[in-house]
């Protein structure tokens, strides 16, 4: 005899919410969200349920966070229309509604509350992550990281935390942007890898006791300050600078970082450079 499906029965917006503050939300702080839906539905009103309970958990006076960068890296952004699907249905939900700021940046993010505006101020793009951007800005306002159905690899602060901590490693990346109405490429060193090893992260906050753990709908959920990232974090890549990276061969991204570091060419500058031109037209 063949087993029946039963359907996941769908979670209200009021016990998404309620779960939240069990876990540890604050009433009133800035909350970073890392999102996957797929692991967190089904629940009431889809994404925009669960950005509802986001919002009613942190309350009126607290800001919501979002990364929201863009899904096309050869392509200018618009912080009014360029999607960012590859972060998630509900990142690419959030950025559109009514009283979001987005941040003009190919490496934007989006937010809604009262520091909205401080968050997503001007940042510098070739340094995406650093303390002059929204993940900087969020950690400086002592801000919380709720990672949502996804583990560490999707944690951004933690790129912070290696720049704080002073890593030399970068892989060269280039982004399209419009200065003075014209496409040009804006080369820059990012620190960067494959970033699977930021799941070391959770045996470090946790031995500490730093990381609390719950459910949110159907998801796993970890919710930590941004500081206590930034600060453990910090320090192992002081005691290791290359403890995030895999051994050469295992990732291409990985590769790269570790090529960075035994270079000893004059280091690199990043800055623009006209865009390569498109093939003429066939026949």
């Amino acid at each position: 005899m063949r087993g029946t499906l039963v359907a996941a029965a769908i979670i209200s917006v009021d016990e998404l919410t309620r779960q939240l503050c069990e876990l540890g939300v604050r009433a009133g702080g800035v909350l970073l969200v890392h999102c996957a839906f797929s692991r967190v539905r089904p629940v009431e009103r889809g994404p925009e349920g669960l950005i509802e309970a986001l919002q009613a958990a942190v309350g009126p006076g607290g800001t919501l966070v979002m990364p929201s960068m863009t899904d096309d890296d050869d392509q200018p952004f618009d912080p009014r229309t360029t999607p960012c699907r590859h972060l998630g249905v509900v990142a690419d939900t959030f950025r559109q509604l009514p009283g979001v700021l987005r941040s003009d940046s190919p490496h934007a993010f989006a937010a809604r509350g009262p520091h909205a505006a401080r968050i997503t101020e001007p940042h510098p793009l070739e340094v995406p992550h650093g303390l002059d951007s929204p993940v900087g800005r969020v950690y400086e306002l002592d801000g919380q990281v709720l990672l949502l159905g996804v583990g560490h690899n999707a944690n951004t602060t933690i790129h912070l935390a290696e720049l704080l901590a002073g890593v030399r490693y970068r892989r060269r990346k280039q982004v399209a942007v419009l200065r003075d109405g014209r496409l040009t490429r804006v080369e820059y060193g990012e620190n960067d890898h494959c970033c699977q090893n930021f799941r070391l992260a959770d045996t470090w906050l946790e031995a500490e006791g730093l990381q609390r753990r719950g459910r949110v709908g159907y998801a796993e959920a970890r919710l930590i300050r941004s500081r206590d990232i930034v600060s453990v974090v910090v320090e192992r890549l002081r005691r290791n600078e290359t403890v995030f990276l895999n051994p050469p061969g295992f990732a291409e991204e990985c590769d790269e970082a570790w090529a960075s570091l035994h270079q000893r060419a004059r280091p690199y500058a990043p800055g623009p450079r006209p865009p390569t031109p498109s093939p003429p037209p066939a026949g």
